[in-house]
């Protein structure tokens, strides 16, 4: 199949679209619209992400190694924790760096791993506002023929995960980026448009602008609202905490496939562009606000430029609303209080939006995506709780190793420097 730029003046095939990232003209790749799948839905997580992406590389290189990608990508689980009758949590962090982005880089890796290149080492460049450089640098760790590098903004990651993008070493080096998120972003973006840098150094993208990390996010939605409806449950709307907007777009391209969705709300924090988005159809990006749900400080989304793409009637495609730092602390708490669980600053986000649909007197059946382990956010988390958060043992392996990081300015002559 051919997957086409936003911007109309690029097309590729799947596998050429994950090896290039952003198109020629500057836009990012979407795939194409394909028929609603009929039920029953598979059972499993990697039977359900392969049957919506095989339609996709037919005719690709990549068909003959989809199964394979699959099984390295999920081979953990997406498990959905009833809290009750009608409020589910989509837990998507029991992969190895307790995050929802494992799924996406560790299909991307397996993707990329069987790819031809004439570079000897290709560079996955990448920028995280927390959670993604850390499942990019899992994923590609001491793999022959990649080389990992990390942007990251200085003191706007929680201490762990910074220790985390700093404690890979070997073929992963990580930069704290004097600046926010949305400045290591355009600097990736601005080196995946430079031809020479990319000739040079073989780069790569690993964010969701990448079609590779974003594709493979259907399958934990598909699955999860799938299930909700074969165990006697109502069509359940998905609450999605979003900063860059890939997660939530791939609940989207989800239901657009066919699955049992009802209804897709995006919950950010106090960075609300995407809340004016929804509501009015037009995206204007805006200064970063630094929040206690760092992963989501983004003022702007790359993806939004695909959701008005391919939802220009944005009303119709979606809610959102927003919280602030008093209501995600004051969401932790409850949470606790009333489930007897630990969230992160990011689910909690998406637990407050849900409690004010209920409150309104929304009756309906909704599952929030759990991003990540509330143990990545223990200097906000545990304060509020009063007790120590059981840390997952890959993540307290991590931890324990050694972390360094490089300064970098916000500048793409101080990138093309680094890269050298």
């Amino acid at each position: 199949m051919i997957v086409r730029s936003t911007r109309g003046a690029s097309e590729a095939t799947l596998s050429e679209a994950i090896g290039l990232g952003l198109a020629p003209d500057g836009g990012l790749f979407m795939p194409p619209v394909i028929p609603p799948r009929g039920t029953p839905w598979p059972e499993t997580l990697v039977e359900t992400a392969e049957a919506l992406l095989a339609p996709l590389v037919q005719d690709d290189p990549l068909g003959p190694h989809l199964r394979a990608c699959v099984h390295e990508a999920f081979s953990f689980e997406a498990p959905t924790r009833w809290l009750d009758g009608r409020t589910g949590l989509l837990e998507l962090f029991h992969g190895p760096t307790a995050a929802f982005k494992d799924f996406g880089a560790r299909f991307l890796a397996a993707v990329m791993r069987r790819m031809p290149s004439s570079i000897p080492v290709r560079t996955v460049l990448v920028a995280t506002s927390g959670d993604t450089g850390a499942a990019v640098a899992s994923a590609f760790h001491a793999q022959p023929g990649f080389r990992v590098v990390i942007l990251y903004p200085d003191g706007r990651v929680s201490p762990r995960q910074a220790h985390q993008l700093g404690a890979f070493g070997e073929n992963v080096r990580a930069f704290r980026v004097a600046g926010t998120f949305d400045d290591c972003q355009r600097l990736v973006k601005g080196a995946l448009a430079d031809a020479s840098l990319v000739r040079a150094h073989g780069l790569v993208s690993a964010n969701s602008i990448s079609l590779g990390r974003l594709l493979p996010q259907m399958a934990y939605y598909a699955l999860a609202a799938s299930a909700c409806v074969r165990t006697g449950r109502d069509m359940p709307g998905f609450v999605v905490p979003t900063g860059n907007l890939g997660n939530a777009f791939a609940c989207l391209l989800a239901r657009e496939r066919g699955a049992p969705i009802r209804r897709v709300m995006l919950a950010t924090n106090a960075n609300r562009a995407l809340v004016a988005l929804a509501a009015t159809g037009r995206f204007e990006p805006a200064r970063t606000v630094a929040t206690l749900a760092n992963a989501m400080d983004v003022g702007a989304a790359s993806n939004a430029e695909r959701l008005l793409d391919r939802f220009p009637q944005m009303r119709h495609a979606l809610d959102a609303d927003w919280v602030d730092d008093e209501a995600i602390r004051e969401a932790i708490q409850a949470t606790d209080a009333e489930h007897g669980l630990a969230i992160c600053p990011h689910t909690a986000c998406g637990m407050e939006v849900l409690r004010r649909l209920r409150a309104q007197g929304d009756g309906d059946t909704w599952i929030v995506a759990a991003t990540a382990h509330a143990a990545k956010f223990d200097s906000v988390v545990e304060p509020l709780l009063g007790r120590a958060v059981p840390v997952p043992p890959a993540l307290a392996a991590l931890l324990a190793q050694t972390s360094h990081a490089e300064p970098l300015a916000a500048d793409g002559v101080a990138l093309a420097a680094a890269l050298r």
